[in-house]
């Protein structure tokens, strides 16, 4: 069963459209985040780091796909917000102090949320077209 599930899940990233996988990508982080808060509270440094780890991987991601040529302003400001969410994850990881990671989540959200919506008109925008 896990097998299949591994497959779907391989088969539905790769069919995603770019703007699917930001999403993904931002979905991944806040869980990830999520987790290594709830591992905070439980004193379970391991598993803290490990989560950390994974939402700091996909935050270079993120950065890594920048495109400075046409992204302009906005996606230098995104690399500064993006060195400053590694930033506060690598203190996280080494205090062990939650805010960090709120810190983190409250950014986090927030371009989730203005990504979608930003997605979502984009989509209204280009249905409306004749």
């Amino acid at each position: 069963m896990k097998n299949a599930y591994q497959k779907y899940k391989t088969t539905s990233i790769q069919s995603a459209s770019r703007e699917k996988l930001l999403l993904m990508m931002y979905e991944g982080a806040i869980k990830f985040i999520k987790k290594g808060l709830l591992a905070t509270e439980q004193k379970n440094i391991a598993e803290r780091g490990l989560n950390i780890g994974r939402a700091y991987d996909i935050i270079l991601e993120l950065n890594n796909t920048l495109d400075h040529k046409v992204g302009g302003d906005i996606s230098k400001n995104l690399e500064q917000l993006y060195m400053y969410l590694t930033d506060q994850l690598t203190q996280a990881n080494i205090t062990g102090d939650p805010q960090y990671l709120q810190n983190c989540l409250k950014i986090l959200e927030t371009l989730y949320d203005g990504w979608s919506k930003a997605i979502e008109q984009l989509k209204k925008d280009n249905t409306e077209k004749p």
